[in-house]
């Protein structure tokens, strides 16, 4: 995906989820099985996934390059991340610190809605300043998946809101 596609996509995904969101029930958004998050702490899982990568991308970009070093790999594909996402998650990889929610409260929603769109504005504003190298060769660090390039870590993005999304989907039935 291309820079301007890769905007696209993260605006429409996560417009995608806090509509659905905006639309549940209090019992639809506060329920959880065992184990398992509420609609609402996913919500907040995405808002605590967004705002450190939004900041990040605020940054001057010789920043990362000095804190992460450079690639030593050919940038994955959308279907190659998922895939590598996929397999973390499969072998028991979850959140863990503060991408880890709390418990969330149906008066919550609104400004976590709010949070969270605010937060994929700033990123998607900022993104627009990157070229298409930039997105190729820029590193920033993620939690589970360790150190990927910027299109990948939007890539990430992209799919990460739609994984929670189905996610609440088939929970709530």
């Amino acid at each position: 995906m291309k820079r301007k596609e890769i905007i696209s996509e993260l605006r429409a995904n996560h417009s995608d989820f806090t509509h659905f969101i905006s639309t549940l029930s209090e019992a639809q958004f506060t329920h959880a099985d065992a184990e398992k998050w509420s609609a609402g702490q996913q919500l907040d899982h995405l808002v605590r996934s967004v705002k450190p990568l939004a900041q990040a991308l605020m940054l001057p970009k010789f920043v990362p390059r000095l804190l992460f070093g450079k690639k030593k790999r050919p940038t994955r594909s959308y279907d190659e991340q998922v895939a590598h996402y996929q397999g973390k998650l499969a072998k028991g990889g979850k959140a863990s610190g503060k991408y880890v929610p709390q418990a969330v409260a149906f008066a919550q929603r609104e400004a976590l809605v709010a949070q969270l769109d605010a937060h994929i504005a700033k990123l998607c504003k900022s993104l627009k300043s990157f070229t298409e190298e930039e997105l190729n060769n820029i590193l920033l660090p993620h939690p589970l998946l360790g150190k990927l390039t910027l299109r990948e870590m939007m890539y990430f993005s992209i799919y990460h809101v739609k994984h929670h999304h189905e996610g609440i989907k088939k929970a709530i039935g």
